[in-house]
């Protein structure tokens, strides 16, 4: 069984989470998602205009003497956190106006680099019963690294593909758990602040790879520890009740890993880089042939340094193209062919020759495809330019 120091991986250990982080290895975990308790220090009952009572927070370990015990108790579990987590990691912790902003603090000064901070805006939100305050509807979300040079995964192409190819945004909308998705015993609801499987979803497939090690200290229902077992990464939680290890290991237990090969990042794998002049080195295409454009309208030639001279005008396959279609910018690729045998074959299928002859053992090269750009939008353009510590 995989270990990590003296623990198992895929387990739910019960015990203080101080304790239990001061045995994990420094430097050894991909990626923490913290939920400590809130500090909602509520006093009383509350009840529904009806006059039933509502299941709100006040669990015993929600409590704390002061405001100053609970920032000590914050400072000592998220250095340990910080001690534990690889430059490479992420660091995600999730609040609401109660402490959000005593963390985030206190997350600053010791060295955390803030990313983003994710605002989690519930669909179906739990009225405000008493009418006294605005309907509390959102949670926040803190992404931050180690420091300010790590080097951190982030799957941003994915996440522009899960948003209908736009990118994601900083404001998520996912209901809270409900229906099935809420563990219940005896009728009741098991934990007070059980996440919904869709925010740690996310949260893990946007800023970790399968195999990684995903850490929770404030495991609860266990949906971190779920969540990253169907995703295909590796777990260790902890969690002081003992009535909570025992449902969320049973939960974990039923949990079935997506298949490997559809965990793979596909979209984020980009093409090598294969300038059209390859093409003429390589002799896929010849100099002084002519290309053409897929309905025959359009044609120019190959010059001896990669450019094409046609109607006048001399550039690259990209300028050329986008001169014929009357346009600032075109994927010159998508539109250029060569005449092979009476027939047009595509430059673009010349050049997926090309990969598959010349740079085969290159396939999971993880720079981008500048000649095949134009699609990309200036903001992109930027990003994609200057990386992730670019923003």
């Amino acid at each position: 069984m995989d270990k990590l120091g003296v623990f198992d991986l895929n387990k739910i250990y019960e015990g203080n989470c101080i304790e239990l982080l001061k045995k994990v290895p420094d430097n050894s975990v991909d990626l923490i998602f913290a939920d400590p308790p809130y500090n909602l220090q509520l006093n009383g009952e509350l009840y529904r205009p009806n006059q039933t009572k509502v299941d709100a927070v006040n669990d015993a370990w929600d409590k704390f003497e002061s405001k100053e015990e609970y920032d000590k108790f914050t400072t000592l579990w998220m250095k340990e956190c910080h001690r534990v987590l690889k430059n490479s990691g992420s660091f995600w912790v999730i609040g609401t106006y109660h402490n959000i902003f005593r963390v985030g603090a206190i997350l600053q000064n010791i060295g955390f680099w803030m990313l983003n901070d994710i605002i989690w805006i519930k669909t179906n939100p739990m009225p405000n019963f008493k009418g006294t305050r605005f309907n509390n509807a959102h949670e926040t979300l803190i992404w931050a690294t180690k420091s300010k040079s790590s080097n951190y995964t982030f799957h941003y192409h994915s996440m522009k593909v899960m948003n209908d190819d736009l990118q994601m945004r900083s404001d998520w909308l996912i209901p809270i758990c409900q229906g099935e998705e809420r563990i219940k015993v005896n009728g009741q609801k098991a934990h007070s602040t059980q996440k919904p499987a869709e925010l740690l979803y996310r949260i893990i497939i946007s800023t970790s790879n399968p195999d990684d090690i995903v850490l929770d200290p404030f495991s609860g229902s266990g949906t971190t520890a779920a969540i990253a077992k169907r995703l295909g990464r590796k777990f260790i939680a902890f969690e002081r009740e003992e009535f909570y290890v025992k449902i969320s290991t049973e939960r974990v237990e039923k949990i079935k890993p997506i298949e490997k090969p559809l965990l793979e990042y596909k979209v984020e794998k980009r093409k090598p880089k294969v300038p059209f002049g390859n093409l003429i080195e390589k002799g896929f295409v010849k100099i002084g042939e002519y290309l053409y454009s897929k309905d025959g309208k359009f044609s120019a030639q190959v010059l001896a340094d990669s450019s094409l001279e046609g109607n006048g005008i001399v550039g690259s396959i990209h300028k050329v193209s986008a001169y014929y279609l009357k346009k600032e910018n075109h994927n010159g690729w998508t539109f250029w062919y060569v005449k092979r045998n009476n027939a047009l074959v595509s430059i673009d299928q010349l050049r997926h020759d090309y990969e598959t002859k010349y740079l085969k053992s290159f396939q999971n090269y993880d720079e981008l495809d500048f000649e095949d750009n134009s699609k990309v939008n200036e903001p992109e353009k930027n990003f994609l330019t200057y990386g992730n510590n670019g923003l």
